[in-house]
């Protein structure tokens, strides 16, 4: 009977894998990282289609990211499973890093490529998803909430968002971390769920993601109806913007997401059973 890894098996395997993706080639970083922001950008659009209707209603906002977070795991599942390279989880390369596996340059190639890919991917679903029609769902509701969950990103402060950036990765970085330990597909399975469920349930930023809810947001904000069903401000719908997109959310939440994974897991477990 196969055992999950302990811990420090899981570290020695977190720094192998690290090897291997910082070797990679970059077309082969590029489309696996294409492959990932799709991934996750269909798991975004699902948990949308699933609770938009309990997004919209604020005394169910609570229940409608429990189901989000039910399906929200598809995504990384997907990755870990059939081939991906995600950005926030390749910030565990710094545990090969500072055991000198890895250097500096090789993980920041690395991260480059791959978030170039993830967002690539991203914005692709996101484009297909508003020429589908498919924001007209629910009497034009799911793009009044798509439209809605932008504006709320891109109106954050950067330290708002920097904090639910390190708290989202730390808890995708430990979905990853297990998933690395389990032995068997359902074991990963089981692993990557309950983290994701956890992350999207508490409402924390994530940089692939949000790859594809804001670019969403932002090509839903050309059709009127969606902005009048959304019940947003005139000010807060100025923010969304490509400028704002970039700016206001996936700076201080690629910062934070780095951040959470890269330090409150890859580097405090290399501390634990390395360094000490």
């Amino acid at each position: 009977m196969m055992k999950p890894l302990k811990p420090a098996e899981i570290l020695d395997y977190t720094i192998e894998t690290s090897v291997a993706k910082s070797g990679g080639s970059f077309l082969k970083l590029l489309v696996l990282g294409i492959l990932a922001g799709a991934f996750i950008a269909f798991a975004a659009e699902g948990s949308n289609m699933a609770a938009f209707n309990l997004f919209y209603d604020p005394t169910t906002y609570g229940l409608g990211k429990v189901l989000a977070g039910s399906i929200f795991g598809t995504g990384l599942m997907l990755v870990i499973l059939c081939g991906g390279e995600l950005f926030t989880g390749n910030t565990l390369i710094l545990a090969a890093v500072v055991e000198k596996k890895v250097t500096v340059s090789k993980m920041l190639r690395n991260w480059l490529i791959v978030y170039i890919g993830n967002l690539i991917g991203s914005l692709l679903i996101a484009y297909m998803m508003y020429h589908s029609g498919l924001f007209a769902s629910g009497a034009d509701v799911l793009g009044a909430v798509t439209l809605k969950i932008a504006v709320y990103k891109v109106n954050l402060s950067f330290l708002q968002a920097f904090y639910l950036g390190i708290m989202c990765n730390w808890l995708v970085c430990l979905a990853v971390w297990l998933s690395f330990g389990a032995e068997t597909m359902a074991g990963k399975i089981l692993a990557i769920f309950f983290p994701i469920w956890l992350f999207i349930t508490s409402g924390f930023e994530h940089c692939v993601a949000n790859m594809y809810y804001i670019p969403a947001g932002i090509l839903a904000k050309a059709n009127p109806d969606f902005v009048e069903l959304s019940h947003v401000t005139s000010e807060a719908l100025n923010a969304l913007t490509w400028s704002g997109f970039f700016i206001n959310n996936l700076l201080p939440v690629t910062l934070g997401n780095i951040v959470g994974g890269s330090i409150f897991v890859g580097l405090a477990y290399w501390f634990i059973y390395k360094k000490a």
